[in-house]
This record gives C-alpha cells, structure tokens and sequence, in this order.
C-alpha cells in the first residue's frame, strides 16, 4: 500500500506557497490601482492583472491548499490535534483575507475605489503575519 502522506505534504506546501505569493502581491496590485485615474490606461492594466492573479492563481492554490490539507490531517488523523486547531484558526483569517480582496477586486472592476493606498498597505501585513504563525504550528507542533 502506497504511503500517500509525502505527497500530500508536498503538494499542500506547494499550494500554500502558491496561495501566500498570491496574497503578498494582489494587495500590492490594490495598492497602485488605488491611486490609478479611474478609467485611465493603468486601471484598465490593473483590472486584468487582479483578475488573472485572483481568479488563475489565488482561489485555485487555497482550494487546493485545503483540500490537500484536510485530506492530509484525516489520513494522519490528525483532527483532535491542538496545534492543528490553531492552524486551522490562522487559515481561517488567511482565507478571510482571500475574501476581502476578492471582494475589492471585484469593486475595482466597477471602478469603484474601496479604499485607499494606505489600507491595502496595511492590509499587505496580515498574511504574512498569519503565514508565521502558520508555518511556526505546522513546523513546531506546540501542542
């Protein structure tokens, strides 16, 4: 019988980097949009580059990254786990972050301009903070 476990990890690590480059650069995106001349040449740019990055790259890497990682945690039966637990907490966040720019990304789209350069600054920090606490619980298992 083949030990699926290895290539499950791999391709959840894979996924997850796939998704977390996503997450570090739609923001980024979000940032110059913001301050792009609403029908302009640049927002226009914008709107293909965010879509593109959304729709091709980030939801496909966190549907896969969960999908890998819930099909790993119950092959490893790993469920009643307490670092497990806090992981899938900070995932939660990670993929409320995803919402949240999915959701901007669409009202750019509409020319819409839903917050400043600022926010979208701020905003840049959350994913990296969740991905620490992330990789920390998955690497460390405290618990």
């Amino acid at each position: 019988m083949t030990d699926w476990a290895p290539w499950l990890k791999a391709l959840h690590i894979v996924a997850f980097a796939a998704w977390m480059a996503a997450m570090w650069y739609l923001p980024r995106l979000l940032v110059y949009h913001s301050q792009a001349a609403v029908g302009g040449e640049a927002s226009e740019t914008f709107k293909v580059m965010e879509r593109r990055l959304l729709r091709g790259i980030a939801t496909p890497a966190m549907l896969a990254t969960l999908g890998l990682g819930i099909w790993l945690a119950t092959l490893q039966g790993q469920w009643r786990e307490g670092w497990l637990h806090g992981k899938l907490l900070l995932m939660l966040g990670m993929a409320a972050c995803h919402g949240i720019l999915a959701r901007d990304v669409g009202r750019f789209a509409g020319d819409g301009r839903p917050h400043d350069a600022r926010w979208y600054r701020i905003l840049n920090e959350v994913p990296t903070l969740l991905f620490i606490g992330i990789v920390l619980l998955a690497v460390l298992k405290p618990f």
